[in-house]
């Protein structure tokens, strides 16, 4: 055995611009695979958490403007909706499972301890807690009699509770000062994995309505869909109920505008399955062409001791122990700056892991770009392997061909 490794470092320091050259092949193979795979897996987690805001079954509904002229109203009215409007949207779409009107407070302000902060102020109803994803740290989400009192109380953002007060318990109880001065009871804090904004805090829907809006419109309806119903496609048949009921041009898609997130997170699934195989592609060819080096490079490597073969055979060496010197140097090749490759990978997917941190969206400022890039070492490893293997292979062929050659043949060989 230490014969053979003294032959294969003797061969490598003989050759070291060609053995560099090729087992930089094979690194830069294995190095690009796992960048590339990391940097999918850190698309499609980013995604996935832009998702996590709202539940996966979730319908939203936004009023807009219409952008034609449609039985007798004039282009670009203002669409809102009424309490009509709302029941309307409840009673005629089949299989809703929790439902909530949403209206939005302009320039939302928040202040406490004269310390003023700018929020989204949303009048929700109970509902709205299993539309959101919610984790209720402290305190509870806004209920039915809250509803029903107008009660004046405000679900706060945890990062806004950490911010104000000692911590989320704390802030239980606590009043603060809303828009148009008014004060409101802290009856719950919350956080909400992958959101889409950050200081966003909720009141009850009559409050909001009396208070901010009197003229009782709201702009926003959401609601979920039952398990069972999920492969119906929701938008067409909303648009088709809502025209009549609005009085908007069925093809006018400014008038209204429908999220349908199952759709949505469906399609983005599609998208970044094609993009994880012509990530595939990329880094396989890349690393077919490590081992078409490894295989160039025996190749010449045997083809240049043809006649060292014919004279080792000569003298008693057997076909066996010559070829398992040649494919000793493919694996030792191959594991060695495979293995370099596979470190610097991953090596760059942990940098990139805490530049991108699997927690950042989960108390995020707006939609994630990049979220935790990480490999599956099972991957790395498999391609490792298969790697040597290939490189056993480029060995095992071109050394079975010059062994079988007669030793007089050999060594007359140039």
């Amino acid at each position: 055995m230490k014969d053979i490794l003294q032959e294969i470092f003797a061969s490598l320091k003989s050759n070291k611009l060609r053995t560099f050259l090729t087992g930089f092949a094979i690194s830069w193979g294995i190095f690009m695979l796992v960048a590339l795979l990391a940097c999918g897996n850190g698309l499609k987690n980013a995604m996935t958490s832009n998702f996590d805001y709202m539940s996966r079954n979730a319908v939203s509904i936004y009023a807009g403007y219409t952008s034609k002229p449609y039985g007798g109203k004039k282009q670009w009215r203002k669409i809102d909706f009424t309490e009509n409007d709302v029941n309307f949207i409840k009673n005629s779409i089949n299989n809703i499972e929790y439902f909530s009107a949403v209206s939005d407070v302009n320039d939302g302000k928040l202040t406490y301890n004269n310390l003023e902060n700018s929020v989204m102020l949303n009048g929700v109803q109970p509902d709205y807690q299993h539309i959101r994803v919610f984790n209720m740290v402290a305190g509870r989400f806004i209920n039915q009699i809250d509803i029903k009192e107008n009660r004046k109380v405000v679900v706060i953002d945890k990062s806004f509770a950490e911010k104000l007060f000692e911590n989320p318990d704390s802030a239980i109880g606590k009043n603060v000062k809303l828009t148009n001065d008014i004060f409101f009871n802290i009856v719950g804090v919350y956080s909400s994995k992958g959101r889409m904004y950050q200081s966003e805090i909720f009141i009850p829907l009559t409050t909001a309505i009396t208070i901010y809006n009197p003229n009782g419109r709201v702009e926003e309806v959401d609601f979920t869909i039952k398990e069972n119903d999920l492969n119906i496609d929701y938008s067409a048949t909303i648009r088709a109920l809502l025209s009549k009921q609005l009085d908007f041009a069925p093809d006018d898609y400014n008038a209204l505008w429908i999220n349908d997130f199952k759709s949505n997170y469906e399609q983005s699934k599609m998208i970044f399955r094609g993009l994880s195989m012509f990530i595939w592609i990329i880094g396989i060819s890349t690393l077919i062409a490590g081992i078409v080096g490894v295989g160039n490079i025996m190749l010449i490597t045997v083809k240049e001791r043809t006649r060292e073969f014919g004279i080792r055979k000569a003298i008693g060496a057997t076909p066996g122990s010559i070829i398992k010197m040649v494919v000793a140097e493919a694996i030792a090749i191959t594991s060695l700056f495979g293995y370099i490759g596979m470190l610097l990978g991953m090596g760059l997917s942990e940098i990139l892991c805490m530049i991108f941190p699997e927690k950042s969206f989960v108390e995020g400022n707006g939609p994630s770009m990049f979220v935790n890039p990480s490999v599956d070492l099972s991957i790395v490893i498999s391609a490792t392997i298969i790697l040597v293997v290939a490189g056993v292979l480029a060995g095992y062929i071109p050394a079975r061909k010059a062994v079988s050659v007669k030793p007089i043949e050999a060594m007359m060989a140039k």
